[in-house]
C-alpha cells in the first residue's frame, strides 16, 4: 500500500480523531525499523527495535469491517515482528474506543497502563489512552 492508499483508509476510517496524512505515513514507512502489514482493506503500521515492536496506527476500511481484513494484517504484523526478533508488542488505544479494545482483547492483548489526556479532541477535553501489550511467541 501507497502512503496516499493508508491516508484513505485512515479517513475513513478514523472518524473519532484526526487521520495520518499521506506525508505522515511516508516519514513513519521511511524509518529503518518500519513494518507495515496490508491487505486490501486493513493494515497495521509499526516499528520493531530490538525485542519490542510498537504499533502505530491500524485502519479497517469502513465498507469493509468485521470482515476479518484488520485481524489477518495483525496476525501478518505480529508474525513478521516476531520473526524479527520482536517478544512483545504494545500499542495504544482510546479509552472511548471500545470497538477497538475488545478487538485487542479477542487477540490477547492485556492493558498495561494509562496514558492520561493522550489524545486531544476537537471538542471537550482529551481522552486517555489504554496502553496494551502483548508476548509474542
Amino acid at each position: 500500500m501507497t502512503p496516499e492508499q493508508l491516508a484513505e483508509i485512515s479517513a475513513r476510517a478514523y472518524r473519532h480523531m484526526t487521520p495520518w496524512t499521506a506525508r505522515a505515513y511516508a516519514e513513519t514507512l521511511a524509518r529503518p525499523h518500519a513494518l507495515l502489514a496490508a491487505t486490501d482493506h486493513a493494515f497495521v503500521l509499526g516499528l520493531v527495535i530490538a525485542d519490542e515492536a510498537e504499533i502505530l496506527a491500524v485502519a479497517s476500511d469502513p465498507d469493509h469491517q468485521r470482515c476479518g481484513q484488520a485481524s489477518a494484517a495483525l496476525a501478518q504484523f505480529l508474525g513478521t515482528a516476531q520473526k524479527r526478533g520482536a517478544a512483545q508488542v504494545f500499542l495504544e488505544v482510546a479509552r472511548s474506543n471500545i470497538p477497538a479494545i475488545a478487538f485487542y482483547e479477542t487477540k490477547g492483548f492485556a492493558h498495561a497502563g494509562t496514558r492520561k489526556g493522550y489524545y486531544p479532541q476537537a471538542e471537550g477535553p482529551a481522552v486517555d489512552a489504554l496502553v496494551m501489550t502483548r508476548t509474542l511467541g
